[in-house]
């Protein structure tokens, strides 16, 4: 729901883009068929689709198991590192499935987005997957309404991958089986494939808003 002014405005220069893409296992690709099958790779090849011709980098910066705070521990070397235009953050898994507190990892994603916005870099967060290991966790509504708070107090985007994958289940009536690895908590190369989809084209829809913002308010008033 958010624009992504730096992208955009990269984009409009015609300069290159870089793309990080920092979390855990659903990151780094647990449960794909190869590392070219990973969210972060299939993202690469439906934005090189929507934008021909652009040179556009997406670098996945995950890192199976990790929570957030050792996520954050590696924003200087891994993410800000890599001057990136754009940040996906996909966070709160892992602490949500370890039981573990989430007031700490909520505070946590509000300190990292200040400091990936301070850095320049337009950012997204991503919520959890929709899988039965997922989904059995009592506080699991809690985790993703609190990174729905982060991102509306850090002015930044989400993209609800927990909302798509609840709407395939419960909406489309397609299978677990289909969508997530027989592990019953990460996604499979179909579903990677397909969130890779939605996320261009959610990327393509912010830039056209904050292109748009951009000529709007450039405009000469009458």
């Amino acid at each position: 729901g958010n624009s992504l002014p730096r992208l955009a405005a990269r984009l409009a220069a015609g300069e290159p883009i870089t793309i990080v893409a920092i979390g855990s296992s659903s990151t780094f690709g647990a449960g794909a068929s190869s590392p070219a099958a990973s969210y972060p790779s299939r993202l690469a090849v439906e934005l090189g689709a929507l934008f021909p011709g652009r040179s556009i980098r997406v670098v996945n910066r995950g890192v199976n198991g990790e929570e957030a705070h050792q996520m954050v521990a590696r924003f200087d070397t891994e993410v800000i590192g890599e001057k990136p235009d754009l940040v996906l953050w996909q966070v709160g898994t892992n602490a949500l499935l370890r039981d573990h507190p989430l007031a700490p990892a909520g505070l946590l994603i509000r300190d990292g987005v200040r400091a990936l916005k301070a850095a320049g870099a337009d950012v997204v967060l991503v919520d959890p997957q929709f899988a039965p290991k997922v989904i059995a966790k009592p506080d699991v509504e809690k985790l993703v309404d609190m990174i729905a708070a982060s991102a509306k107090e850090g002015n930044v985007g989400v993209f609800h991958r927990f909302a798509v994958m609840r709407h395939w289940r419960e909406a489309q009536n397609i299978g677990f089986e289909t969508f997530v690895s027989p592990d019953e908590l990460h996604m499979n190369d179909w579903s990677y494939a397909c969130i890779a989809k939605l996320f261009a084209g959610s990327i393509a829809d912010a830039v056209s808003r904050a292109s748009l913002t951009a000529k709007a308010v450039a405009a000469p008033r009458p």
